[in-house]
């Protein structure tokens, strides 16, 4: 069969040709399908860095405003209360123990007596009798903290069961005097006959103690109880 003539592509039939000139050469540009994928890459990478350079800024936005972490606390324990500076010396010039407000009875309060002849500090307890006026001294008995003989340091002991169960004592009918190095009781309610025919308060009712403690005289001025001498 005799070759047939290609046909021209269905858009070119109306396309006019152009004129031929003579001596002028026609230069035919074909289109290329080049130019679109290098459009799509170029977008596509500019995407790529924008997102980039966002997700930077966009992380380093959130670390500026991140909370601070919060600071460790150290909990510093509650200061100690100096028991000691709360009992009241009692000198020469400051002889003042307690106020008659204070005790009630049976109530007793601790007190250091600065002994004016040795210049030694010698721990005491003024306890509040139920016998006698506030008003007067005779309701009072202040003692040194420590046996006439030893070292113990004594216990007012105003429970009535330890008596009982730690001493031994039975006939516990209101507070004591107790030695706890020997289990000695004293009865501030009693007296005991001392060489010179002086009577002292706090006969020993148990144990081996020998004799009282050692009192302390006390006065009272108004309002205010004072420790004056120690025998």
């Amino acid at each position: 069969m005799p070759e047939q003539p290609s046909q021209p592509p269905p858009g070119d039939r109306f396309k006019a040709e152009m004129p031929q000139i003579p001596g002028v050469t026609v230069q035919t540009v074909k289109p290329t399908g080049t130019g679109v994928p290098w459009l799509i890459m170029a977008g596509l990478v500019a995407v790529l860095i924008a997102v980039f350079v966002g997700g930077k800024i966009l992380s380093k936005s959130r670390r500026t405003d991140a909370p601070p972490a919060p600071t460790a606390q150290i909990d510093i324990p509650a200061p100690v209360p100096d028991v000691a500076a709360s009992v009241p010396v009692a000198t020469d010039q400051h002889p003042v123990v307690a106020t008659v407000s204070e005790l009630k009875p049976w109530g007793a309060k601790q007190f250091t007596f600065r002994n004016r002849l040795t210049g030694e500090n010698v721990p005491a307890l003024i306890v509040r009798l139920p016998t006698g006026s506030s008003a007067q001294a005779s309701g009072y008995w202040s003692f040194a903290m420590k046996p006439a003989y030893g070292n113990c340091q004594l216990d007012y002991i105003d429970d009535l069961e330890k008596l009982r169960t730690d001493y031994g004592y039975q006939q516990a009918r209101h507070p004591m005097i107790g030695n706890p190095c020997n289990r000695s009781l004293y009865d501030p309610l009693k007296y005991a006959p001392l060489p010179g025919g002086v009577l002292a308060r706090g006969a020993v009712i148990q144990g081996s103690d020998l004799r009282p403690p050692l009192g302390i005289e006390t006065e009272i001025h108004g309002k205010q109880i004072l420790a004056v001498r120690m025998e």
